[in-house]
C-alpha cells in the first residue's frame, strides 16, 4: 500500500498521492489517483478506507458500511429523509461505532451504546424522548440489517440487544382552539399569523404549507394540496406528497379562505405557481417557541398544530375516517393509532347508544298482549 510524494509548482510545497487498482462491482478493473494529501499517513488511509468500502464481508469497518448504505438509500428515498439519516448516523452512531469492524459489534457494545443515549442530558438537563431514542435506535438497527443483507454478517445483534425507546410519546402535545387563538393574537407578522392560522385549522404538514400557491386556493374554498416543499443543503426542492393518500383536496372555513385571498391580492407581482411563503420550517420553529413563551402558553412544535387539529375534529364529533381523509393518512388505522387516546369514552358511548336502540326497539306490553 504505497503513496507517493510530489513537489507543488513553487518548488517547495510537497504533497502526497495515493496510486492503486481496485475491482469494481462489474468486475472491471480500474484505476484510482488521488492527490492533495499533506501526510504519507493521510494517503494510505484515504486508499485503506477505499479499499475497505469495496469489501462485502461482515470485516468491513462501520464507517464504510455507513457510506455505502448512504450512498445505496440516496438513489430510494427523499432528500428529506436523507438527511434526517445523515444527521442521526454522524451525530448519535458514527462517535461511538465508526472505527469497529461490523463483525465486532456485539449485544454487548450495543447495550453499553443504548445506556449511554438513556443517560444523556443536554444542557437544560433534559433527556432525549422516548420517541427519539426508538428512531436512533431502529437507524442503528437498519445498518446492522444491511449488513446481514450485503454483507454476510451472520445475525443482526440489536435484535438480541432489545430495543429502546417508545414509538409513540406518552402525552400529545396540542393546544385548544381557545390557546391558539391567544398565541394567534400575539403574531404581529400577517404572513407568519396566516401560516400558523392555515396550519391550524386544516392539519395540514408544514412542508405541504410552504409548497402553497396561488394555483392551490380554488375558488370552491377548497386547498389542493399536491406537493411539498423541502430545503435540504441550500437547494429548494418540491417534492412527491409523503404517501399517495397525502394528495387531496381540503375544505377550508370561510374566514380562512377569505383571509388567504386578501393576502395573495397584497403580494405585488406573484405568479399562480409561485410560493406564497417564503420563510422555512425553521424559521417557523423559532417562531412558534418566540410567541408560544410570550403568550404565556405551553411549549410545542409546529407539528403539534396538526394534532391540535384533530383534537378539535374528535371533540366536533367527527368520525375517524373523515379526519384520516382530512389529514391525508394512508389509512384510517394510522388515524386510530395515533388518536386513540383521544377517544376515552367512546366506548361508554356506543353503549349508551345500544342500550337506547333496545329500549325503542323493545316490543311494548300492549303488542305482547
Amino acid at each position: 500500500m504505497p503513496a507517493y510524494k510530489y513537489t507543488l509548482k513553487d518548488g517547495k510545497t510537497t504533497r502526497w498521492y495515493a496510486n492503486f487498482y481496485y475491482m469494481d462491482w462489474t468486475g472491471t478493473r480500474k484505476h484510482i489517483c488521488k492527490r492533495g494529501f499533506k501526510t504519507q499517513r493521510e494517503a494510505k488511509e484515504y486508499e485503506r478506507s477505499f479499499m475497505d468500502q469495496q469489501s462485502n464481508t461482515s470485516d468491513i469497518l462501520f464507517s464504510s458500511l455507513v457510506e455505502n448504505y448512504l450512498e445505496d438509500m440516496s438513489h430510494r428515498l427523499k432528500p428529506t429523509t436523507m438527511e434526517n439519516k445523515h444527521f442521526i448516523i454522524e451525530r448519535k452512531l458514527l462517535p461511538y461505532f465508526g472505527n469497529l469492524k461490523v463483525c465486532d459489534i456485539d449485544t454487548i457494545k450495543i447495550r453499553k451504546w443504548q445506556n449511554e443515549m438513556i443517560s444523556y442530558l443536554d444542557e437544560d438537563g433534559k433527556p432525549f424522548s422516548q420517541t427519539y431514542l426508538k428512531t436512533i435506535n431502529n437507524q442503528l438497527s437498519a445498518l446492522m440489517n444491511y449488513a446481514t443483507a450485503h454483507y454476510r454478517l451472520s445475525y443482526n445483534p440489536c435484535k438480541a440487544a432489545g430495543s429502546i425507546g417508545k414509538s409513540k410519546a406518552d402525552e400529545m402535545n396540542i393546544w385548544t382552539q381557545k390557546q391558539y387563538e391567544l398565541f394567534s393574537s400575539n403574531i404581529q407578522k400577517s404572513s407568519v399569523k396566516l401560516a400558523f392560522d392555515i396550519l391550524f385549522y386544516t392539519g395540514m404538514r408544514s412542508g405541504e404549507l410552504l409548497a402553497l400557491t396561488p394555483a392551490d386556493i380554488l375558488p370552491t374554498k377548497r386547498i389542493d394540496i399536491n406537493k411539498n416543499y423541502a430545503k435540504v443543503k441550500g437547494e429548494d426542492l418540491f417534492l412527491d406528497p409523503k404517501t399517495p393518500k397525502a394528495k387531496r383536496c381540503i375544505s377550508i372555513p370561510d374566514f380562512l379562505y377569505d383571509d388567504i385571498t386578501k393576502y395573495i391580492s397584497m403580494l405585488y407581482g406573484i405568479e399562480n405557481n409561485d410560493r406564497m411563503f417564503y420563510f422555512t420550517k425553521s424559521a417557523l420553529d423559532k417562531e412558534i417557541k418566540r410567541i408560544a413563551k410570550k403568550a404565556g402558553l405551553p411549549r410545542i412544535r409546529v407539528h403539534d398544530l396538526r394534532h391540535s387539529h384533530a383534537s378539535m375534529l374528535i371533540d366536533m364529533g367527527f368520525a375517524p375516517l373523515e379526519i384520516a381523509d382530512r389529514l391525508g393518512h394512508e389509512s384510517v388505522k394510522t388515524t386510530l393509532d395515533t388518536y386513540s387516546h383521544l377517544y376515552p369514552d367512546k366506548d361508554q358511548q356506543l353503549a349508551d347508544r345500544l342500550n337506547q336502540f333496545r329500549r325503542t326497539a323493545s316490543p311494548t306490553a300492549e303488542e305482547n298482549s
